[in-house]
C-alpha cells in the first residue's frame, strides 16, 4: 500500500460519500445558501442605490445652501447699500435744513440790523431836527429883536416858501 495510490475501495468510499454530500447540499444547502447570496445581493443595490440617491440630495442640498449662501450675501449688501444711501439722504437732508435754518437766522439778523439802523437814523434825526430848531430859534431872537431887520426877514423867508411850492407844483 502505498500512501499516494489510494486503493479502489477506498476510492470507490469516497466517491460514493462525497456524491451523497454532493446531492444533499445541491438539493437542500445550494437553493438556500443562492437565495441567501441573492437576498444580500438585492440589499447591497439596494444600498448602493439609496447610497447614490443621498450622495445627489446631499449636492442638491449643498447646492441650495451656496445658493441660500450667496442670496443672503446679495440681501445683505442690498441692505446695507440702502442703509448708506438712507443716511446720506438725511444727512443731505439735515444739511439742507441747516443751511435753510441759517439762511433764515442771517436774514433775521440783517432784519433786526437794518430795523435797529432805521430807529438810530430816526432818532438821529429827531434830535438834528431838535437841535436845528433850537438853533433856528435862538438864531430868530437874535435876528428879530431889532423891528426893522426882523420884518424884512420876515417877507424874505415868506418870499423863499411861496417860491420853494411854486417849484414844487
Amino acid at each position: 500500500m502505498s500512501f499516494l495510490l489510494p486503493e479502489a475501495g477506498l476510492l470507490f468510499w469516497m466517491l460514493l460519500s462525497f456524491g451523497i454530500v454532493f446531492f444533499v447540499l445541491y438539493k437542500y444547502g445550494f437553493p438556500i445558501i443562492t437565495s441567501m447570496i441573492d437576498a444580500r445581493k438585492k440589499f447591497i443595490d439596494v444600498a448602493l442605490t439609496n447610497a447614490k440617491e443621498a450622495n445627489k440630495r446631499l449636492k442638491g442640498i449643498e447646492e441650495e445652501g451656496k445658493m441660500i449662501l450667496e442670496n443672503a450675501n446679495n440681501e445683505q449688501i442690498r441692505i446695507i447699500r440702502e442703509a448708506v444711501k438712507a443716511k446720506e439722504d438725511i444727512i443731505s437732508e439735515a444739511k439742507k435744513i441747516a443751511g435753510d435754518e441759517a439762511a433764515r437766522m442771517l436774514e433775521e439778523a440783517r432784519e433786526s440790523i437794518r430795523n435797529e439802523k432805521e430807529e438810530a437814523l430816526r432818532e438821529l434825526r429827531g434830535q438834528v431836527a431838535e437841535l436845528s430848531i433850537a438853533i433856528a430859534e435862538k438864531v430868530l431872537r437874535e435876528k428879530m429883536s431889532d423891528g426893522v431887520a426882523g420884518k424884512e426877514y420876515i417877507n424874505k423867508l415868506f418870499d423863499e416858501a411861496l417860491s420853494v411850492k411854486e417849484n414844487k407844483q
